[in-house]
């Protein structure tokens, strides 16, 4: 399905800003707003002014989020009732363009819900809890500023382990990091969600292992149903191994990623049996690539299956996320039924690796004929919900989660407020157009890109080397 670029407007928006609306500022410098074109796309050019994140996230949607905006029914009626469709049953059909209001608050809750992920991790090497979360399970997400912390009880802690040695010559093994949490959702939103909700978050890379395994762009088969390897199903093989590894050096180390998760959401999907239910996996960067991994695996093993009973839903709400695997995993994927909602900036140079070159875009000829490496190329998986910032002066902004989640819920800049930074930026749109093929633009437009990436990294390398973690 083709990427859907997405511009939040007033009229769909859950928080209208007004006279009297407090306003918050952002200060990410330019910020570049696409408006869907078949030619061109205009761009606009003005400081943000996001509204706060609402001050209860897990609060059920008010009236106003109701109102017959749309025509898919998912817009005009409460949650409770069109859960399924918020899911991802009918692939978010009337539900994007524009953006049903239900569906922004979805996408804003369980952001909030995967920030406490980055908020609740340990990067102080002098305490005891380095690397590891600083709360309690019980705590963490009163502490991490979830407002409405009894809507989901946190059962489990993730931890992931990577194979890969950063210091060979004194080859020490690599300790566990914890990585997320596995929520349920309480008694009293089961009637406000319409079914029991069973989360998993994966915050996104922090750690030097896992900005390795990032790094390890090569496809390998998943394997993961032992009684049907799939060698057609590959995926990267870095996240591989962050999902799969365990700490097998020690004694009483850690059993994989996958294990712990398997695991857990077994044991609460025999618990909640004869439930509606619902498995929502959340993830940023990385994190977003073992959701993915993780909602193929609960998927191809049957674990979502129940005799006599409709399929538990699996779906990912996947924030930045990188490509995960070949068109193999794709195919598997969508044939599992297992849904992808992709929140992406297009200058987020993170969602266009791996595969920066070789990707879905370039294995087909003229769209139509599958060339001979097609199945060597990654391949995003899902719907795309895209958005289109990017500030000269804070590079990283362009990946960081909380800026995903206010320009969610950002209303539109109006029509007419256009500026000089506006008309140069529509001047030199036009200008390329007229001055270079399409060729030479795709070559500057990857260029622009890589410049993008480069700076990024920069800024990553220089935030790792602050905490030590280098």
């Amino acid at each position: 399905m083709a990427a859907k670029v997405f511009t939040p407007n007033p009229i769909y928006s859950p928080f209208l800003i007004t006279d009297k609306t407090p306003q918050q500022k952002h200060n990410l410098g330019h910020f570049y707003l696409s408006k869907n074109t078949s030619k061109r796309r205009r761009v606009v050019s003005s400081s943000i002014m996001a509204p706060p994140i609402p001050s209860s996230p897990l609060a059920p949607p008010s009236s106003s989020l109701l109102a017959p905006l749309s025509r898919s029914p998912a817009a005009t009626l409460p949650l409770s009732r069109v859960w399924r469709e918020i899911q991802g049953s009918n692939n978010w059909d009337n539900l994007i363009e524009p953006l049903s209001p239900i569906l922004q608050q979805e996408i804003t809750r369980y952001g909030n819900l995967l920030s406490a992920s980055y908020k609740g991790f340990d990067l102080n090497p002098d305490s005891k809890r380095y690397l590891n979360c600083k709360y309690g399970k019980k705590s963490l997400l009163k502490e991490s500023g979830i407002h409405d912390p009894d809507g989901y009880q946190v059962t489990k802690y993730i931890y992931a382990t990577s194979d890969i040695n950063i210091n060979p010559i004194q080859n020490e093994p690599n300790r566990a990091r914890w990585i997320g949490y596995v929520a349920v959702s309480s008694d009293n939103s089961v009637k406000r969600l319409g079914r029991r909700d069973i989360v998993v978050t994966f915050r996104g890379t922090v750690t030097n292992p896992e900005w390795l395994a990032n790094l390890m762009s090569s496809l390998t088969p998943a394997r993961l149903d032992p009684h049907n390897p799939r060698p057609d199903v590959k995926v990267e093989s870095g996240f591989l191994s962050l999902y799969t590894s365990g700490e097998s050096e020690s004694t009483f180390g850690l059993e994989s990623c996958r294990e712990q998760l398997l695991s857990e959401i077994s044991r609460l999907m025999n618990k909640h049996k004869g439930e509606e239910m619902s498995i929502t996996l959340a993830g940023h960067s990385m994190g977003s690539s073992l959701a993915q991994l993780l909602a193929y695996d609960i998927a191809e093993l049957g674990m979502n299956q129940r005799r006599g009973e409709r399929a538990v839903p699996v779906t990912v709400f996947s924030f930045a996320g990188p490509r995960v695997g070949n068109l193999g995993f794709k195919d598997r994927c969508e044939e599992l039924g297992v849904k992808v909602l992709r929140i992406t900036n297009i200058n987020d140079p993170i969602t266009k690796l791996p595969g920066f070159l070789f990707n879905e875009n370039f294995r087909a000829l003229g769209g139509v004929y599958e060339l001979p490496w097609s199945c060597s190329c990654y391949t995003h998986v899902g719907v795309e919900l895209t958005l289109d910032f990017f500030d000269v002066q804070n590079i990283s902004c362009v990946h960081d989660l909380e800026t995903y989640i206010n320009l969610v819920n950002r209303p539109r800049s109006s029509k007419s407020a256009v500026n000089e930074d506006n008309f140069g930026g529509e001047f030199l749109n036009r200008t390329s157009e007229m001055m270079f093929g399409k060729g030479q633009r795709r070559a500057l437009q990857l260029r622009n890109t890589a410049t993008k990436a480069a700076y990024l990294l920069s800024s990553v390398s220089n935030h790792l080397l602050y905490y030590n973690i280098f």
